[in-house]
């Protein structure tokens, strides 16, 4: 079309495993235009000498403060987003945010969790496209869901959400499991091979800072929870994607798992990258792809579902999410570049 311009993106935090899955998508999008990549501590440094596969020429900048593009994604550790998304909504940027700052509405929640003061107010959208497509639409800065989170909440949503007939959920027991990648590419000697290998390990036991805003889009929180909410997350030597068992207690007995599987593909039938699946799915249906794999079976008490859910934490869980939120903020497809 004559006279149309891509609107130009860059990242800030391009140097992470979540910043390098956002440089592979962006670089392949069709109708955006990847225009500068930010990092700190290896600014100067050549893209495709920290990661050969994606055969990007670029170089990594400081970022000084300015931004000339039209979009930025922020890929930071928590804390840092508070300090610079400000400025670039004031200068007009769109902003979509992949750090838990300004996922959690309540302050206090938030210090709780995270361990960092933010103020009043320091919230936005929170993008889940399969719950808040229209706020999301309507939205110029928005913050990306976390992983565990994001496995978690769509795995729960068609029973929380949108609850089926008289059936009422009153504990949720969760295992999730993640692969090291989750945890940033800055060295850790509790992450290295000979620590991980031929191991599980749970850690932040019922105190994960994913939890708040997992009860706050189910439209509960962890202060007045509607529901019991016991979290454990666990780590394996898998390089990427989360493996989510949810035991899921009703107050009397548990619908027909035909029937719960029938409601959950009415409540994602226009989401794409959600699938329903026949079986229990593994990791490796879902590496590499934005796709959220569900299957629902009963657990033999006649009170009780088993969900399991897996997705790609660098994917559906960071990158590939931030990229579907982009799409939906510009009237895209919101597979575009994705699928």
């Amino acid at each position: 079309m004559r006279g149309y311009r891509k609107p130009t993106v860059s990242i800030i935090g391009a140097s992470g495993y979540s910043g390098a899955e956002l440089t592979g998508i962006l670089m392949r999008h069709p109708s955006v235009k990847l225009e500068k990549l930010y990092a700190h501590s290896q600014a100067g440094k050549n893209v495709s000498d920290l990661y050969p596969a994606l055969n990007n020429t670029m170089t990594y900048a400081p970022f000084d403060g300015s931004m000339d593009s039209d979009i930025c994604f922020l890929a930071l550790p928590h804390g840092q987003a508070l300090e610079l998304v400000p400025a670039l909504r004031d200068a007009g940027k769109m902003v979509i945010d992949l750090s838990g700052d300004f996922r959690i509405k309540n302050p206090a929640e938030h210090l709780e969790y995270y361990k960092n003061r933010k103020p009043d107010g320091a919230w936005m959208t929170y993008a889940m496209p399969e719950l808040f497509y229209d706020r999301i639409a309507a939205s110029r800065a928005v913050s990306n869901p976390g992983c565990y989170a994001t496995s978690i909440i769509l795995g729960l949503a068609p029973l929380l959400c949108r609850p089926m007939d008289t059936f009422t959920v009153a504990a949720v027991n969760c295992t999730a499991i993640s692969g090291i990648s989750g945890a940033g590419r800055s060295s850790k000697t509790e992450l290295s091979y000979a620590e991980m290998n031929d191991n599980v390990r749970a850690y932040k036991v019922g105190l994960h800072q994913h939890t708040p805003e997992i009860m706050q889009a189910l439209g509960s929180s962890v202060s007045s929870p509607g529901f019991d909410f016991m979290f454990t997350p666990m780590i394996a030597p898998l390089t990427r994607g989360i493996y989510t068992v949810l035991n899921v207690r009703f107050e009397d007995n548990a619908p027909d798992c035909e029937h719960v599987t029938g409601h959950f593909r009415d409540f994602y039938a226009s989401a794409p990258f959600v699938r329903m699946r026949d079986r229990v799915p593994e990791v490796r249906d879902v590496t590499y792809t934005n796709f959220c794999d569900i299957n629902i079976a009963g657990a033999g008490n006649g009170k009780d579902l088993v969900i399991v859910t897996a997705i790609d934490n660098l994917v559906k869980g960071a990158a590939g999410q931030a990229v579907q939120n982009m799409n939906i903020m510009l009237g895209y497809d919101q597979a575009l570049g994705i699928a």
